[in-house]
């Protein structure tokens, strides 16, 4: 198949990687641009665990603090790696959603234990935080980076949706789908989708999709790129 994937630039380096070793041909378009904070080094002082809901909270975090010691709680296995690879020593994953991360958080740490700093995204929901203070957890929310959404396809995705020779599209995001349906719709090529199967880590990215009709919509079982793939 010919797959047109949508994640920022460095998660897609290591999927395009895995796709191309599965036999698939591949074109990135980096929807999103992930934009770090500068800032002074992050106090963990007093925090029982560090909470990811991204590859790129992980990133973000290991940017301002030196600290690897505290346990880092990650959203699911693709999160998890990418931690053990900045070095944190002491890794658990929910293997879910920012849900399923707030209930194994609840259930792995108490409240009086300390606090819980989660590396969030400007745009991300509270949900994460609200869920774990109603059960008396204190939650520092740290914004580390921003990821701003792209206004039109990169010109090598715009061709070869233009010219019918994509197979598939991947989507890890609402955000991301609902930026490549502006996109797609803005670059008046939403016809070309017609033939294109989604495939879709959510239900809710998948919705994010619906000004545009697909051949097929595909959603993955779990909200994690293994699943993604089992779907190819």
């Amino acid at each position: 198949m010919r797959i047109l994937i949508t994640r920022p630039a460095e998660d897609a380096r290591e999927l395009s990687q895995k796709l191309e070793a599965m036999g698939h041909a591949v074109i990135t378009a980096p929807l999103l641009k992930i934009l770090y904070a500068d800032g002074p080094e992050i106090s963990l002082d007093g925090v029982q665990a560090v909470l990811a809901t991204s590859a790129n909270g992980v990133r973000a975090i290991a940017r301002r603090t030196a600290r690897r010691d505290v346990p880092l709680f990650a959203v699911g296995p693709q999160t998890e790696s990418e931690a053990r690879e900045a070095g944190f020593a002491h890794l658990r994953n929910a293997d879910g959603d920012a849900m399923a991360l707030a209930r194994a958080t609840a259930q792995w740490t108490r409240p009086e234990d300390g606090a819980l700093l989660h590396a969030a995204g400007a745009e991300a929901p509270k949900l994460l935080a609200q869920a774990l203070e109603k059960q008396g957890f204190t939650v520092r929310r740290e914004v580390l980076y921003e990821a701003r959404a792209a206004a039109s396809l990169p010109d090598s995705a715009a061709e070869a949706l233009r010219g019918d020779t994509l197979d598939a599209v991947m989507h890890f995001s609402p955000r991301v789908a609902a930026t490549f349906s502006d996109c797609v719709m803005a670059g008046g090529l939403a016809g070309h989708c017609k033939r294109l199967i989604a495939i879709c880590i959510s239900e809710a990215t998948a919705k994010a999709l619906s000004p545009l009709h697909f051949r097929e919509m595909r959603i993955a079982k779990r909200p994690n790129q293994q699943a993604l793939l089992e779907l190819l």
